[in-house]
């Protein structure tokens, strides 16, 4: 079915939109999987802030011009559907990762962050780092880590005084 030329408008503005406020992009070949299987994945990344969106690749090429999305230009061959990550950078690839290990029919194709087009082999560099949430809990506990030492530390200076009062005390006892 054809596109009106409106349409078609209003479809790259909204991918451009999406691609310029996202933190990467995952794009994967959906052929074969089943509408009520997308339904579940599309519900999924609703509910992780990852934007899907099945964009003719022709549009799609427009829409990402001017964004760090660029490098996606000739990745885009076939059907494909865009994961965009919006808050989390590993979000849609984790979200991507996990389907197509459910579902054989979907192949991931590649990603980008940064401006960098990665091979879907690398999958795993995005989709392993650490949530916002899990991040900040390292960070704390990194930043903690040397007042609890000075603390263990001065904590311990009175009980080896103690100790050594108490070993000089053995020794007198001994001695007498």
């Amino acid at each position: 079915m054809a596109i009106r030329l409106e349409d078609k408008k209003a479809i790259v503005a909204e991918v451009n939109e999406t691609a310029g406020a996202a933190l990467s992009v995952v794009l994967a070949d959906y052929r074969g999987v089943t509408s009520g299987d997308m339904t579940a994945l599309r519900a999924k990344a609703r509910a992780e802030n990852v934007h899907l969106q099945v964009v003719r690749n022709n549009l799609a090429k427009i829409a990402i011009k001017g964004t760090e999305f660029e490098c996606i230009d000739s990745a885009l061959v076939g059907p494909t559907i865009l994961a965009f990550s919006m808050e989390d950078p590993g979000a849609a690839a984790r979200l991507l990762k996990d389907f197509a290990k459910e579902k054989e029919a979907f192949e991931i194709k590649g990603l980008a962050v940064g401006g960098e087009l990665m091979g879907a082999e690398q999958i795993d560099r995005l989709a392993t780092l650490p949530t916002l949430h899990e991040a900040l809990t390292k960070l704390a506990i990194v930043t903690q880590a040397p007042v609890t030492k000075l603390a263990r530390t001065l904590n311990d200076i009175p009980g080896r005084i103690t100790r050594v009062v108490a070993a000089v005390r053995d020794q007198k006892q001994d001695a007498a």
